[in-house]
């Protein structure tokens, strides 16, 4: 273990997230690509929305994010995932994401123990553990370990494998593979380290997770950064279909069954309405991919086996308008309606976006022209497109209001759509219902367990900036977690927990001398130049400016041309500085497209890594 001492932490903002495919419009407004997911429940877990005072029941086909907290019961377990990176949570263990979005992971663990496997870093990610007393970043992908006593006293970090840094008390440690340290105290912190010991009950638990999903079938047709993949194994079996490659079939489904029918709506912000699955299955095929009918019977069709696909809440369309409200019974209040979308038809966020993130939900998620989706995106004349399943009575599901907003069972109170009644159905590409109370707490019952108030309002270390806090819903009041900058010294005024009841302020960043302030600015104006660099790197890539540049192809994809992938030369790039991990798209032809301007040009979707 290395030590080093520092008498400010460094606190980086970026001013926004490059990647290929830059658009004008502001992608720094978009929603996160990536949510968190607990897919594994053992004994009771209770789930506090972002901005909310209510404990529930957890359910696992509830996406989280950005404000979520966790509490798992004595003798209690949970699995959640993040793309391809498990995390495991023991009993009497809280847990709150202060952020998760596309770059950065930051999980507050106020008490207990967590194991965390992380298959992939890529260039600019940030995972981080925020404890009472330290900040752990992880550096490598790996296998680590950190527990925090019922005090908040004490912080024991286990690396099994990888590399990681511990930052607190005026000081930052080195970790390597199969080290321990115990960190003791706040202000100040007294270590005590060496070589890891032999694992515990909880650790092999989490290795027997780990083995499980090494030996998952569905991982030879999906990415494992599809948040649910494994599941699937169980379920269901996989077929391959003309038109479609290898699908998904699910068994045991009930008599009726049709995607987005047997499960309820919830509003997570930033998206909005998001679909909640009844099935243990029912995550991964409702937030990727697209639905199709092939004899029969509904198949699931995952989308390209990308690095790491983007996320929606629900790939569905909403139909309505005023003579499809007026010919169902309802009741008070009018009715919503929707279908699945069907593979190769693209997905119209309700939500607001840039054209940039349109392009990758899409492409990420089926196979799709990126001029197709462009074209269908600036389209305002909805009703001239034309879906898969648009008329079809087996896949238009229809509910009241009521039913929608508060987070009630769909599948008994749908209320029957006839054919004619779908031809006067319109297509609703601006969706807007308030949501309530109800919407974002959702239908769970009230938990029987709660963590300890004293626990969830203790006060963390943060290397990083956490986003400002979820508001309310109809409120102005925050409620927030606090922290307080890593290894500030103890005379410094410190953010403090305060209680949910109350409206904390702002959250007070240390003042740095002038010539470190002004040290730090350098530092970003240099990070930030090196960000546009590689963003316009990364545009001459997409617009098929190949020069000096070859590339690794693990996958790629035509529209309807098998011989694509054969037409590209193997070879090697080195993009921030031989760390980038990501997906670009690529022309195939004699001339560059001006960006996917000419779709006669056959293009390919590339996993491409340095």
């Amino acid at each position: 273990m290395r030590k080093s001492f520092f008498f400010f932490s460094v606190v980086t903002v970026l001013a926004g997230f490059f990647c290929a495919f830059s658009s004008p419009a502001r992608a720094d407004d978009d929603p996160p690509g990536r949510v968190a997911r607990l897919n594994y429940i053992q004994g009771s877990i209770s789930f506090q929305p972002g901005g909310e005072t209510d404990w529930v029941q957890a359910n696992p086909n509830r996406p989280l994010t950005t404000g979520d907290s966790l509490w798992a019961d004595r003798d209690s377990r949970g699995e959640l995932h993040i793309g391809s990176s498990s995390i495991r949570i023991a009993g009497e263990t809280g847990i709150t994401f202060l952020n998760l979005d596309d770059r950065t992971v930051q999980i507050q663990l106020a008490q207990g123990s967590m194991n965390v496997n992380v298959r992939r870093l890529d260039g600019g990610d940030d995972f981080e553990i925020d404890t009472p007393n330290l900040a752990f970043t992880l550096q490598r992908p790996g296998v680590y370990r950190v527990d925090v006593d019922p005090n908040g006293n004490s912080t024991i970090v286990t690396v099994r494998a990888g590399e990681g840094e511990a930052t607190g008390g005026g000081s930052d440690y080195h970790m390597d593979t199969g080290e321990e340290a115990t960190f003791t105290g706040t202000d100040t912190l007294t270590y005590d380290g060496g070589q890891a010991g032999g694992p515990d009950d909880f650790d092999n638990w989490c290795g027997s997770r780990d083995d499980r999903e090494e030996r998952s079938q569905s991982a030879h047709y999906v990415s494992r950064d599809v948040i649910g993949y494994d599941d699937l194994d169980d379920y269901g079996d996989w077929r391959s279909v003309p038109d479609y490659g290898y699908v998904w079939f699910p068994t045991r489904v009930a008599a009726g069954w049709a995607p987005y029918r047997f499960g309820h709506w919830v509003w997570v912000a930033p998206w909005g309405w998001t679909w909640v699955e009844d099935e243990p299955w029912g995550f991964a095929p409702f937030h990727y991919g697209r639905w199709a009918e092939v004899g029969g019977g509904w198949c699931w069709v995952p989308g390209p086996l990308v690095v790491r696909p983007v996320y929606a809440p629900a790939l569905v369309v909403f139909v309505g308008g005023p003579r499809f409200g007026v010919s169902l019974s309802f009741g008070g209040g009018g009715g919503v309606a929707w279908f699945p979308l069907g593979p190769r038809e693209v997905y119209v966020p309700p939500y607001h976006t840039s054209e940039r993130y349109v392009q990758r939900v899409n492409v990420t998620n089926t196979t799709v022209n990126v001029v197709n989706v462009t074209n269908i995106y600036n389209n305002v004349n909805v009703t001239k497109i034309t879906y898969m399943h648009q008329n079809n009575i087996a896949a238009v599901t229809a509910v009241s209001h009521d039913t929608f907003v508060n987070a009630r069972p769909v599948g008994a109170a749908t209320v029957h759509v006839n054919e004619e009644q779908i031809r006067t159905a319109e297509v609703q590409r601006n969706f807007e219902v308030a949501p309530v109370r109800k919407s974002v707490v959702g239908a769970s019952p009230a938990a029987t367990v709660k963590p300890p108030l004293a626990v969830m309002q203790r006060q963390v270390v943060a290397k990083e900036t956490p986003p400002p806090p979820r508001a309310l819903l109809n409120s102005g009041s925050q409620l927030v977690k606090p922290y307080r900058q890593g290894g500030a010294p103890a005379q410094q005024t410190q953010q403090q927990m305060k209680p949910l009841q109350q409206q904390p302020p702002q959250p007070q960043l240390q003042q740095r001398p002038p010539q470190q302030l002004q040290q730090q600015q350098q530092a970003q104006q240099q990070q930030q130049q090196q960000e546009a660099n590689a963003a316009q790197t990364q545009q001459q890539i997409a617009y098929g400016n190949l020069v000096n540049v070859t590339f690794r192809l693990s996958a790629a994809y035509g529209e309807g041309n098998s011989a694509a992938a054969n037409q590209l030369k193997p070879a090697a790039v080195q993009l921030y500085n031989g760390q980038l991990q990501g997906s670009i798209w690529a022309g195939i032809g004699t001339t560059p497209p001006q960006p996917f301007a000419q779709p006669e040009i056959p293009y390919v979707f590339l996993n491409v890594a340095a």
